[in-house]
Protein backbone atom coordinates (compact mmCIF):
# COMPACT_ATOMS: atom_id res chain seq x y z
CA UNK A 1 0.00 0.00 0.00
CA UNK A 2 1.26 3.36 -1.04
CA UNK A 3 1.82 5.72 2.09
CA UNK A 4 0.92 9.33 2.34
CA UNK A 5 3.15 11.81 3.43
CA UNK A 6 4.41 11.94 7.26
CA UNK A 7 1.75 12.98 9.60
CA UNK A 8 2.72 14.89 12.41
CA UNK A 9 1.79 13.22 15.95
CA UNK A 10 1.33 16.02 18.67
CA UNK A 11 3.21 15.56 22.23
CA UNK A 12 4.03 17.94 24.75
CA UNK A 13 7.54 18.62 23.69
CA UNK A 14 7.16 18.67 19.75
CA UNK A 15 6.33 16.62 17.01
CA UNK A 16 7.24 13.01 16.39
CA UNK A 17 6.61 12.02 12.29
CA UNK A 18 4.24 8.88 12.29
CA UNK A 19 3.59 7.57 8.48
CA UNK A 20 0.34 7.45 7.38
CA UNK A 21 -1.42 4.77 4.51
CA UNK A 22 -3.04 6.88 1.84
CA UNK A 23 -6.89 5.73 2.12
CA UNK A 24 -9.61 6.43 -0.20
CA UNK A 25 -11.23 9.65 0.39
CA UNK A 26 -7.72 11.42 1.94
CA UNK A 27 -5.44 14.34 0.50
CA UNK A 28 -1.74 13.88 0.51
CA UNK A 29 -1.21 15.16 3.93
CA UNK A 30 -3.04 11.75 5.29
CA UNK A 31 -5.87 14.03 6.02
CA UNK A 32 -9.93 13.33 5.62
CA UNK A 33 -11.56 15.16 2.54
CA UNK A 34 -13.97 16.47 5.28
CA UNK A 35 -12.67 19.80 6.36
CA UNK A 36 -11.51 19.40 9.79
CA UNK A 37 -8.81 21.47 12.00
CA UNK A 38 -5.13 21.24 11.85
CA UNK A 39 -3.34 21.88 14.54
CA UNK A 40 -0.18 21.89 11.62
CA UNK A 41 -1.55 23.97 8.67
CA UNK A 42 -4.11 26.51 10.93
CA UNK A 43 -7.46 25.75 8.72
CA UNK A 44 -10.28 26.66 10.18
CA UNK A 45 -13.00 24.19 11.30
CA UNK A 46 -14.44 24.39 7.65
CA UNK A 47 -11.21 24.09 6.18
CA UNK A 48 -11.60 27.51 4.48
CA UNK A 49 -9.02 28.22 2.25
CA UNK A 50 -8.55 31.74 2.39
CA UNK A 51 -8.20 32.25 -1.35
CA UNK A 52 -10.69 30.11 -1.64
CA UNK A 53 -9.68 26.50 -3.28
CA UNK A 54 -10.22 24.36 -5.88
CA UNK A 55 -9.30 20.68 -5.92
CA UNK A 56 -5.49 21.10 -6.97
CA UNK A 57 -3.16 22.98 -8.42
CA UNK A 58 -2.74 26.76 -9.69
CA UNK A 59 -6.49 26.87 -9.88
CA UNK A 60 -6.74 26.93 -6.30
CA UNK A 61 -6.30 30.66 -6.66
CA UNK A 62 -9.93 31.48 -7.74
CA UNK A 63 -10.67 34.61 -9.63
CA UNK A 64 -9.81 35.84 -12.47
CA UNK A 65 -9.62 39.87 -11.81
CA UNK A 66 -5.92 41.23 -12.57
CA UNK A 67 -4.65 41.42 -9.22
CA UNK A 68 -5.07 37.56 -9.19
CA UNK A 69 -4.16 36.81 -12.51
CA UNK A 70 -0.79 38.52 -11.48
CA UNK A 71 -0.83 36.38 -8.75
CA UNK A 72 -1.08 33.28 -10.94
CA UNK A 73 1.56 33.88 -13.36
CA UNK A 74 4.02 34.89 -10.51
CA UNK A 75 3.64 31.86 -8.66
CA UNK A 76 3.77 29.97 -11.97
CA UNK A 77 7.06 31.10 -12.53
CA UNK A 78 8.60 30.80 -9.30
CA UNK A 79 6.78 27.31 -8.22
CA UNK A 80 9.48 25.29 -9.80
CA UNK A 81 12.54 27.34 -8.40
CA UNK A 82 14.03 26.10 -5.34
CA UNK A 83 13.90 29.40 -4.00
CA UNK A 84 12.73 30.93 -0.80
CA UNK A 85 9.59 32.79 -1.52
CA UNK A 86 8.22 36.13 1.26
CA UNK A 87 4.38 35.66 0.49
CA UNK A 88 3.25 39.16 2.05
CA UNK A 89 -0.39 40.51 2.48
CA UNK A 90 -2.91 41.52 5.09
CA UNK A 91 -4.65 39.06 7.56
CA UNK A 92 -7.18 37.09 5.86
CA UNK A 93 -5.95 37.63 2.12
CA UNK A 94 -4.64 33.34 1.48
CA UNK A 95 -1.02 33.74 2.46
CA UNK A 96 -0.55 30.19 3.12
CA UNK A 97 -2.84 28.90 0.66
CA UNK A 98 -0.46 30.65 -1.69
CA UNK A 99 2.00 29.13 -0.06
CA UNK A 100 0.46 25.47 -0.72
CA UNK A 101 -0.06 26.16 -4.25
CA UNK A 102 3.63 27.22 -4.75
CA UNK A 103 4.56 23.64 -2.94
CA UNK A 104 1.49 21.71 -4.91
CA UNK A 105 3.02 23.12 -8.27
CA UNK A 106 6.74 22.03 -7.47
CA UNK A 107 9.36 19.50 -7.64
CA UNK A 108 8.85 18.91 -3.86
CA UNK A 109 4.54 18.36 -3.97
CA UNK A 110 5.41 14.51 -3.54
CA UNK A 111 6.91 15.51 0.04
CA UNK A 112 5.49 17.01 3.65
CA UNK A 113 4.33 20.50 3.65
CA UNK A 114 4.77 21.89 7.43
CA UNK A 115 3.00 25.07 7.89
CA UNK A 116 4.14 26.75 11.36
CA UNK A 117 2.52 29.86 13.05
CA UNK A 118 5.22 31.52 14.51
CA UNK A 119 3.00 33.57 16.59
CA UNK A 120 2.91 30.55 19.09
CA UNK A 121 6.47 29.59 18.90
CA UNK A 122 6.90 32.01 22.55
CA UNK A 123 7.29 29.71 25.12
CA UNK A 124 10.27 27.32 26.66
CA UNK A 125 9.82 25.01 24.44
CA UNK A 126 10.44 27.12 21.54
CA UNK A 127 13.37 25.42 20.51
CA UNK A 128 12.15 21.87 20.92
CA UNK A 129 9.24 22.21 18.71
CA UNK A 130 11.19 24.38 15.82
CA UNK A 131 14.84 22.10 15.77
CA UNK A 132 13.10 19.00 17.34
CA UNK A 133 15.13 17.41 20.64
CA UNK A 134 17.20 14.42 21.45
CA UNK A 135 16.46 11.90 24.48
CA UNK A 136 17.39 13.65 27.82
CA UNK A 137 17.91 16.94 26.48
CA UNK A 138 15.68 18.00 29.43
CA UNK A 139 12.92 16.79 31.81
CA UNK A 140 10.18 14.94 30.13
CA UNK A 141 12.06 14.50 27.20
CA UNK A 142 11.21 10.66 26.94
CA UNK A 143 11.93 10.00 23.28
CA UNK A 144 13.44 11.72 20.15
CA UNK A 145 11.67 14.15 18.24
CA UNK A 146 12.43 15.95 14.94
CA UNK A 147 10.76 19.34 15.56
CA UNK A 148 9.26 21.65 12.45
CA UNK A 149 12.12 22.05 10.82
CA UNK A 150 13.07 17.96 10.02
CA UNK A 151 9.64 16.95 9.39
CA UNK A 152 9.96 18.93 6.40
CA UNK A 153 12.55 17.52 5.11
CA UNK A 154 12.27 16.55 1.28
CA UNK A 155 9.32 18.86 1.20
CA UNK A 156 8.04 22.75 2.19
CA UNK A 157 8.76 24.29 5.16
CA UNK A 158 5.96 27.36 5.64
CA UNK A 159 6.44 29.56 8.36
CA UNK A 160 3.51 31.71 8.53
CA UNK A 161 4.03 35.27 10.40
CA UNK A 162 7.64 35.35 10.98
CA UNK A 163 7.77 38.81 11.82
CA UNK A 164 6.33 37.24 15.08
CA UNK A 165 9.93 35.61 16.02
CA UNK A 166 12.39 36.30 18.72
CA UNK A 167 15.46 37.73 18.15
CA UNK A 168 17.40 34.47 19.41
CA UNK A 169 14.84 32.22 17.08
CA UNK A 170 15.63 34.43 13.97
CA UNK A 171 19.34 33.95 14.14
CA UNK A 172 19.10 30.26 14.82
CA UNK A 173 16.96 29.98 11.84
CA UNK A 174 19.46 32.46 9.83
CA UNK A 175 21.78 29.60 10.90
CA UNK A 176 19.56 26.75 9.03
CA UNK A 177 18.81 28.77 6.18
CA UNK A 178 22.47 29.22 5.67
CA UNK A 179 24.17 25.95 6.42
CA UNK A 180 20.91 23.79 5.87
CA UNK A 181 21.51 21.57 8.85
CA UNK A 182 19.74 21.55 12.22
CA UNK A 183 20.94 21.14 15.68
CA UNK A 184 18.36 19.27 18.04
CA UNK A 185 18.21 20.81 21.50
CA UNK A 186 20.64 18.67 23.48
CA UNK A 187 22.83 17.79 20.72
CA UNK A 188 26.38 19.06 19.38
CA UNK A 189 26.03 17.33 16.23
CA UNK A 190 24.61 19.55 12.76
CA UNK A 191 21.88 17.13 10.68
CA UNK A 192 21.66 17.93 7.29
CA UNK A 193 18.03 19.18 6.10
CA UNK A 194 16.87 19.29 2.92
CA UNK A 195 13.71 21.35 3.07
CA UNK A 196 12.24 24.73 0.72
CA UNK A 197 11.16 27.89 3.11
CA UNK A 198 8.48 29.46 2.22
CA UNK A 199 7.50 32.68 4.83
CA UNK A 200 4.69 34.72 5.09
CA UNK A 201 4.18 37.78 7.05
CA UNK A 202 1.17 40.48 7.45
CA UNK A 203 3.88 43.21 9.09
CA UNK A 204 6.44 45.59 6.84
CA UNK A 205 10.12 43.66 7.37
CA UNK A 206 11.79 46.95 6.02
CA UNK A 207 10.60 49.01 9.07
CA UNK A 208 11.28 46.43 11.70
CA UNK A 209 14.56 45.89 10.58
CA UNK A 210 15.12 49.72 10.91
CA UNK A 211 13.60 49.95 14.13
CA UNK A 212 15.73 46.81 15.09
CA UNK A 213 13.07 44.64 15.70
CA UNK A 214 13.87 42.18 12.68
CA UNK A 215 17.66 41.15 12.30
CA UNK A 216 18.78 42.80 8.76
CA UNK A 217 20.57 39.34 7.66
CA UNK A 218 17.81 37.49 8.09
CA UNK A 219 15.45 40.17 5.94
CA UNK A 220 17.95 40.11 3.14
CA UNK A 221 18.19 35.76 3.29
CA UNK A 222 13.91 35.82 3.04
CA UNK A 223 13.83 38.55 0.23
CA UNK A 224 15.14 36.67 -2.89
CA UNK A 225 11.31 36.48 -4.24
CA UNK A 226 8.22 38.56 -2.48
CA UNK A 227 4.83 37.77 -3.72
CA UNK A 228 2.16 39.67 -2.62
CA UNK A 229 -1.83 38.59 -1.28
CA UNK A 230 -3.67 41.17 -2.66
CA UNK A 231 -6.52 42.48 -0.47
CA UNK A 232 -10.11 41.10 -1.31
CA UNK A 233 -11.02 45.01 -1.64
CA UNK A 234 -8.73 45.50 -4.69
CA UNK A 235 -10.30 42.35 -6.63
CA UNK A 236 -13.95 43.06 -6.35
CA UNK A 237 -14.74 41.02 -9.51
CA UNK A 238 -13.35 37.45 -7.67
CA UNK A 239 -16.26 37.85 -4.77
CA UNK A 240 -18.91 36.43 -6.44
CA UNK A 241 -16.83 33.59 -7.86
CA UNK A 242 -15.54 32.90 -4.09
CA UNK A 243 -19.01 33.22 -2.41
CA UNK A 244 -19.83 30.54 -5.34
CA UNK A 245 -16.58 28.43 -4.15
CA UNK A 246 -18.15 28.57 -0.83
CA UNK A 247 -21.55 28.33 -0.89
CA UNK A 248 -20.49 24.57 -2.61
CA UNK A 249 -18.26 23.61 0.09
CA UNK A 250 -20.53 24.41 2.77
CA UNK A 251 -23.44 22.54 1.01
CA UNK A 252 -20.98 19.76 1.13
CA UNK A 253 -20.18 20.03 4.74
CA UNK A 254 -23.85 20.50 5.94
CA UNK A 255 -24.88 17.95 3.34
CA UNK A 256 -27.69 20.20 1.74
CA UNK A 257 -28.24 21.62 -2.16
CA UNK A 258 -25.99 24.32 -2.97
CA UNK A 259 -27.84 27.93 -2.64
CA UNK A 260 -27.70 30.56 -4.94
CA UNK A 261 -27.17 34.63 -4.16
CA UNK A 262 -29.97 36.74 -4.88
CA UNK A 263 -29.38 40.15 -7.21
CA UNK A 264 -29.45 42.01 -4.10
CA UNK A 265 -27.44 40.32 -2.10
CA UNK A 266 -24.60 40.59 -4.88
CA UNK A 267 -24.88 44.11 -4.52
CA UNK A 268 -24.47 44.18 -0.75
CA UNK A 269 -21.54 41.92 -1.33
CA UNK A 270 -19.85 43.97 -4.00
CA UNK A 271 -19.90 46.96 -2.30
CA UNK A 272 -18.79 46.26 1.25
CA UNK A 273 -15.30 46.93 1.93
CA UNK A 274 -13.96 43.69 3.38
CA UNK A 275 -11.83 44.64 5.88
CA UNK A 276 -11.10 41.22 6.88
CA UNK A 277 -10.48 39.70 3.65
CA UNK A 278 -11.54 36.44 2.11
CA UNK A 279 -11.86 34.83 5.74
CA UNK A 280 -14.25 37.27 6.04
CA UNK A 281 -16.25 36.66 3.09
CA UNK A 282 -15.80 33.09 3.95
CA UNK A 283 -17.75 33.47 7.12
CA UNK A 284 -20.33 35.86 5.86
CA UNK A 285 -21.73 33.27 3.25
CA UNK A 286 -21.42 30.19 6.56
CA UNK A 287 -23.25 32.75 8.11
CA UNK A 288 -25.92 33.25 4.98
CA UNK A 289 -26.24 30.06 4.67
CA UNK A 290 -27.52 29.15 8.00
CA UNK A 291 -29.88 31.68 8.15
CA UNK A 292 -31.03 31.69 5.23
CA UNK A 293 -34.59 29.57 4.86
CA UNK A 294 -34.81 29.62 1.05
CA UNK A 295 -32.36 28.00 -1.52
CA UNK A 296 -31.57 31.73 -2.58
CA UNK A 297 -29.73 34.17 -0.31
CA UNK A 298 -31.43 37.42 0.32
CA UNK A 299 -29.74 40.70 2.08
CA UNK A 300 -31.62 39.80 5.04
CA UNK A 301 -29.24 36.83 5.33
CA UNK A 302 -25.93 38.35 5.29
CA UNK A 303 -24.18 39.43 8.61
CA UNK A 304 -25.51 43.15 9.94
CA UNK A 305 -22.33 44.40 9.40
CA UNK A 306 -21.79 43.78 5.84
CA UNK A 307 -25.72 44.86 5.19
CA UNK A 308 -24.54 48.44 7.51
CA UNK A 309 -26.87 47.76 10.10
CA UNK A 310 -26.13 50.19 13.27
CA UNK A 311 -27.24 50.80 16.45
CA UNK A 312 -25.45 54.19 16.45
CA UNK A 313 -26.90 57.29 16.39
CA UNK A 314 -27.36 59.16 12.95
CA UNK A 315 -25.43 62.35 12.97
CA UNK A 316 -25.38 64.56 9.70
CA UNK A 317 -22.82 67.40 9.81
CA UNK A 318 -23.68 69.88 6.42
CA UNK A 319 -22.07 72.45 7.70
CA UNK A 320 -18.45 71.78 8.63
CA UNK A 321 -17.73 68.58 6.74
CA UNK A 322 -15.89 69.07 3.33
CA UNK A 323 -17.23 70.95 0.23
CA UNK A 324 -18.43 67.09 -2.31
CA UNK A 325 -21.09 67.52 -5.32
CA UNK A 326 -24.52 67.91 -4.13
CA UNK A 327 -25.83 64.43 -5.84
CA UNK A 328 -23.10 62.88 -4.16
CA UNK A 329 -24.00 64.58 -0.77
CA UNK A 330 -27.74 63.46 -1.37
CA UNK A 331 -27.15 59.96 -1.91
CA UNK A 332 -24.74 59.70 1.30
CA UNK A 333 -27.26 61.22 3.36
CA UNK A 334 -30.04 58.50 1.71
CA UNK A 335 -27.72 55.73 2.69
CA UNK A 336 -27.21 56.55 5.93
CA UNK A 337 -30.99 56.96 6.72
CA UNK A 338 -31.34 53.88 5.28
CA UNK A 339 -28.78 52.22 6.88
CA UNK A 340 -30.09 54.19 10.69
CA UNK A 341 -33.75 52.99 10.02
CA UNK A 342 -32.49 49.12 9.25
CA UNK A 343 -33.68 49.75 5.63
CA UNK A 344 -37.09 51.45 6.42
CA UNK A 345 -38.65 53.68 3.85
CA UNK A 346 -40.77 55.27 5.92
CA UNK A 347 -38.76 55.92 8.76
CA UNK A 348 -35.80 57.38 6.76
CA UNK A 349 -38.26 59.69 4.48
CA UNK A 350 -39.20 61.26 8.35
CA UNK A 351 -35.62 62.00 9.04
CA UNK A 352 -35.12 63.49 5.64
CA UNK A 353 -38.34 65.13 5.65
CA UNK A 354 -39.13 64.32 2.12
CA UNK A 355 -42.52 62.24 0.99
CA UNK A 356 -42.04 58.56 1.23
CA UNK A 357 -42.74 58.13 -2.73
CA UNK A 358 -40.10 60.60 -3.70
CA UNK A 359 -37.33 58.80 -1.38
CA UNK A 360 -38.02 55.76 -3.53
CA UNK A 361 -37.41 57.25 -6.47
CA UNK A 362 -34.45 58.77 -4.99
CA UNK A 363 -33.35 55.24 -4.04
CA UNK A 364 -34.12 53.69 -7.20
CA UNK A 365 -32.06 56.39 -8.88
CA UNK A 366 -29.40 55.84 -6.88
CA UNK A 367 -28.91 52.32 -6.95
CA UNK A 368 -29.31 51.81 -3.32
CA UNK A 369 -32.19 49.15 -3.40
CA UNK A 370 -30.32 46.90 -1.58
CA UNK A 371 -30.66 48.50 1.68
CA UNK A 372 -34.39 47.99 1.78
CA UNK A 373 -35.51 45.57 4.35
CA UNK A 374 -38.47 44.03 2.74
CA UNK A 375 -41.56 44.10 5.62
CA UNK A 376 -39.47 46.68 7.87
CA UNK A 377 -42.32 49.61 7.35
CA UNK A 378 -43.74 48.53 10.65
CA UNK A 379 -42.78 50.64 13.72
CA UNK A 380 -39.28 51.76 14.66
CA UNK A 381 -38.27 53.93 17.36
CA UNK A 382 -36.76 57.12 15.73
CA UNK A 383 -33.18 57.20 15.47
CA UNK A 384 -31.24 60.49 16.79
CA UNK A 385 -30.63 62.72 14.18
CA UNK A 386 -28.38 65.79 14.91
CA UNK A 387 -30.05 69.53 13.27
CA UNK A 388 -27.19 71.12 11.42
CA UNK A 389 -26.97 74.80 13.26
CA UNK A 390 -29.15 77.95 11.80
CA UNK A 391 -32.20 75.77 11.29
Amino acid sequence: MPLAAPTLVASPFGLVLSPMPRTNGSNNLGTSNRPTQNVATGLDPLGHDPLGAEPDGISRLVGSSPAMTKLRKLVQAVAQKDCIVLIRGDSGTGKELVARTLHEQSKRAGGAFIAVDCTGLRDTLLESQLFGHVKGAFTGAEQNTLGFIRSADGGTLFLDEIGELEPKTQAKLLRVLQERTVVPLGSVKPVPVNVRVLAATHRDLKKMVAHGQFREDLYFRLDVVTVVAPRLNERRTDVVPLCEHFLREIAGLYEEPVKRLSVEAIKVLTSYEWPGNVRELANAVEHAVVFSKRDEIDVLDLPDRVRGVTSEPLKLDLIDGPIIPLESAERGLIMRALKATNGNQSRAAEMLLIDRRRLSRKVQRYGLDHLITPGSEEQLPMPRIARASGE
